[in-house]
């Protein structure tokens, strides 16, 4: 579905991404791990073009989408949620989650505001609020709602967890769980790297821009010792 070949980014004369290469299949979900400033971000935003990539390619069920602005790649059929949620606050939790509403690129319309509210019956309690009047958690939840109703065929998931109390974090979990299981591939950065891996097939670590450790995610998972010499864990 989505294939990176070789991707070099700088931010000025930083050389961030160093020849990445990075494949996710449909149906598929990726877990991305590294240590704070390894180049996990700079990689969603690359492929994302809100940083332009300086050398490789970024295909997209097989075509060259290289260079693409974020508006057109998210029409492609990409849902993300960004490091920091993005929930506008003079916007109440409705209008932040239908915004975005549309049908897949295939025309699919699974998620709808009605599963979305299902899905986070803590939103539907909320609907009429701003989102300046959310818990961090209930920001999460509509961050990811509205990126749910974009229909995606890939989900991208910045930190989705971060700062978040541990019986908010447990729901995000259990709601990325039940996204892998429609079909929507996914690929999740997130610093609980154990909670990473038990909801991923395969898994990618990075390090100073390049990834050097790939594998199945249950495979990873059994090698302590090689993660904690990349992760520090």
């Amino acid at each position: 579905m989505l294939r990176l070949s070789g991707i070099h980014t700088y931010y000025g004369d930083s050389h961030i991404l160093q020849g990445v290469d990075l494949h996710i299949p449909p149906a598929t979900a990726v877990g991305l791990l590294g240590r704070n400033g390894m180049g996990k971000t700079t990689l969603i935003r690359s492929l994302l073009g809100y940083v332009p990539v300086t050398r490789g390619q970024v295909q997209w069920r097989g075509r060259d989408v290289t260079g693409y602005p974020p508006e057109k790649m998210t029409r492609l059929g990409i849902g993300y949620v960004p490091e920091g949620r993005g929930i506008f606050p003079n916007l109440s939790v409705r209008e932040n989650l239908v915004m975005s509403a549309r049908p897949g690129v295939d025309g699919r319309n699974e998620w709808s505001l009605e599963r979305v509210l299902e899905t986070f019956p803590r939103l539907k309690e909320r609907l009429g609020h701003g989102g300046q009047q959310l818990s961090g958690g209930e920001q999460q939840m509509a961050s990811i709602g509205r990126a749910l109703m974009t229909n995606p065929d890939l989900l991208i998931l910045d930190e989705a967890t971060e700062g978040l109390a541990p019986l908010v974090v447990q729901e995000i979990w259990r709601v990325i769980g039940a996204i892998r299981g429609t079909g929507i591939s996914t690929l999740i950065v997130d610093r609980n790297y154990r909670a990473v891996l038990n909801h991923t097939d395969v898994a990618v670590v990075m390090e100073k821009g390049k990834i050097v450790v790939a594998g199945a995610s249950a495979d990873l998972a059994a090698s302590e010792e090689v993660l904690a010499g990349y992760l520090g864990v």
